[in-house]
């Protein structure tokens, strides 16, 4: 995940024994781990997605500073990374490393892996499909109001393709709408799509970054750099009804892309 390159203080492991940190692989209502699906928890704030340095890769040696700053940037900048880590690696893998706050008190994390859209970001430089995919999973987990909410994430893409089975469709059974875009571009960008039929579903779920939060002049307003671009309908045509998502949508400036992470509510 650091393009080979990782500072001493750093480290990846895999099959080790990692340390719950009540992040988005925690165990749901019956107490499984989260590892034979794509349910995940999401309450990234988009104030720490706004704080992208992950165009610089966020776990090569220069980002160490910013993960041990015990400042607020340090806790938006660690956040940010813990979702990445849960997006891009599976759970065999995890990612540690310590910091020192302000009262002098040493914190060793343990960032576990979850989806493993990317899981081997640690051995070599992230590809292009790699960067779309983590950046999508991004924007889905993305909560305006900092609110967990247990999401179904679905893709043409794998492992998410494979991963959803019929009781979780059964069960989450409201699209909410899409997500793709590239953080790791010159230009960083998101970009969301909400499905018509379930908007006031989603903002009753406490999820606008796909619906919109409906301003006081009546504007939509986004979370923080996910620009919205309308309808799923408009945007990405029909739903892939067996595996119920969206097999791609069109980019306003980068045309037609695959790499979408379609999101389903209770």
């Amino acid at each position: 995940m650091a393009n080979g390159c990782v500072a001493p203080e750093l480290a990846f492991e895999e099959d080790g024994e990692a340390e719950e940190l009540g992040s988005s692989a925690d165990a749901i209502e019956s107490g499984n781990a989260l590892s034979y699906n794509a349910l995940s928890y999401n309450a990234l704030s988009y104030n720490a997605l706004s704080y992208n340095a992950l165009s610089y890769n966020a776990l090569r040696p220069e980002a160490a500073s910013a993960l041990k700053d015990p400042g607020v940037g340090g806790e938006l900048f660690r956040t940010l990374v813990k979702y990445t880590v849960s997006c891009a690696f599976k759970e065999s893998q995890s990612f540690r490393f310590s910091w020192t706050d302000a009262a002098g008190a040493t914190h060793n994390e343990v960032y576990a892996g979850h989806l493993g859209l990317a899981d081997r970001w640690d051995r070599r430089p992230l590809d292009e499909d790699g960067k779309q995919m983590v950046s999508a999973c991004l924007a889905a987990h993305t909560n305006r109001y900092g609110v967990s909410v247990l999401i179904s994430m679905r893709s043409p893409q794998n492992p998410l393709r494979r991963e959803v089975e019929s009781d979780e469709l059964s069960t989450y059974p409201h699209l909410e709408g899409a997500f793709w875009g590239n953080l790791f571009a010159e230009t960083p960008y998101l970009r969301a799509c909400y499905n018509e039929a379930n908007v006031e579903i989603a903002r009753a779920a406490r999820r606008d970054c796909a619906a919109g939060h409906p301003g006081a002049d009546g504007d939509l307003e986004g979370c923080g750099m996910i620009e919205i671009v309308g309808s799923c309908q408009d945007t990405c045509g029909k739903v892939h009804r067996p595996g119920q998502y969206y097999k791609d949508c069109r980019d306003p400036e980068s045309g037609k892309t695959r790499y979408v992470i379609t999101t389903g509510l209770r």
